[in-house]
């Protein structure tokens, strides 16, 4: 097990390169830069040339993912070409907001899709499961942006009743964090079904019927435990999907996270805020599917067995 999580750590290294390369060749491509935000009327040319040769856009590309890359390998990530505040200490600040939403998501959706999933499972070809079924496409195809604005029309513009974005209540958590919850039950509910169904057919569960054990000790003791790997991938992916893309949710209701931040930074042309924000949630991604893949040790003991030392059996002297 720790070889296998060394070489998932080691394998964030191409990852990290990879990505930061591909945001700094983005932003140095999109129209702008960050000397626009800062250029006044009163500026002479001489001036705006400083301006340049001090955050060296006078230089290649290249020549400034070098320099950003030097201080990346010392465990520096910069800082903030706008407010001058580091990358880690504005992404620390922000972080607890955005992992809020996919937590709180997260419970949402693992308490509508489980059952769901399990009833679609035990009444398979039935109208319960055809409404189950629909449902959960039509979650699965709802776009997330599309979904906050409706909610954010119904029930903050229409209605009233809660607030369009943060402010600091209880209220304000419910419309993001049900967005999210919404958006990460469709899949699951899905991959519950599947792999209800795919345990359902095993011969232990009809051995388990036939001993006279109630359905609902088949369904949680045997079923639901068998049938955890690939709903754990499943929800694992979500959450992880939902913190790389909270953005969307993010700059909807304006909520103070990552997403937002990095929203800002790219729209300001902040190339080093908006790298920084995307290389660690690179890293939290890998690091959130590496954990699922040790989850996988604690609930499947054949996984479990897989990565137990060897012993060497002892030779029997005759």
């Amino acid at each position: 097990m720790l070889r296998y999580i060394i070489t998932r750590i080691l394998w964030m290294i191409p990852i990290i390169i990879l990505v930061s390369l591909i945001i700094f060749v983005l932003m140095d491509l999109a129209p702008g830069t960050i000397v626009d935000m800062m250029i006044s009327d009163e500026m002479t040319q001489e001036q705006i040339d400083t301006l340049r040769a001090q955050y060296h856009l006078d230089k290649p590309t290249m020549y400034r993912y070098g320099l950003y890359m030097i201080g990346l390998v010392q465990g520096d990530l910069g800082t903030s070409q706008l407010s001058g505040e580091t990358v880690w200490e504005l992404y620390v600040n922000r972080f607890p907001r955005t992992l809020e939403i996919a937590i709180i998501g997260l419970v949402i959706s693992v308490a509508l899709a489980i059952p769901l999933g399990i009833l679609a499972a035990k009444y398979a070809g039935t109208i319960l499961d055809n409404i189950i079924t629909v449902i959960s496409m039509f979650g699965m195809a709802m776009p997330t942006f599309w979904l906050a604005l409706l909610f954010l029309l119904w029930f903050s513009i229409d209605l009233k009743w809660l607030p369009a974005g943060y402010d600091g209540t209880w209220k304000c958590y419910i419309m993001p964090c049900v967005t999210a919850g919404l958006i990460m039950a469709g899949p699951t509910v899905r991959q519950t079904r599947s792999a209800m169904l795919e345990v359902k057919r095993q011969d232990y569960i009809r051995t388990a019927r036939s001993k006279g054990l109630a359905e609902i000790k088949v369904t949680t003791r045997h079923a639901l435990r068998n049938a955890w790997i690939p709903i754990i991938t499943q929800i694992g992916l979500m959450i992880s999907r939902m913190i790389a893309g909270s953005a969307i949710v993010e700059a909807v209701f304006t909520w103070p996270g990552v997403g937002q931040m990095t929203v800002h930074a790219v729209s300001r042309r902040d190339t080093t805020l908006a790298t920084g924000c995307v290389i660690l949630t690179a890293i939290m991604y890998v690091v959130l599917l590496m954990l699922v893949d040790i989850m996988y040790a604690f609930v499947d003991p054949r996984i479990r067995a897989q990565y137990a030392p060897v012993r060497k059996k002892r030779r029997v002297a005759a």
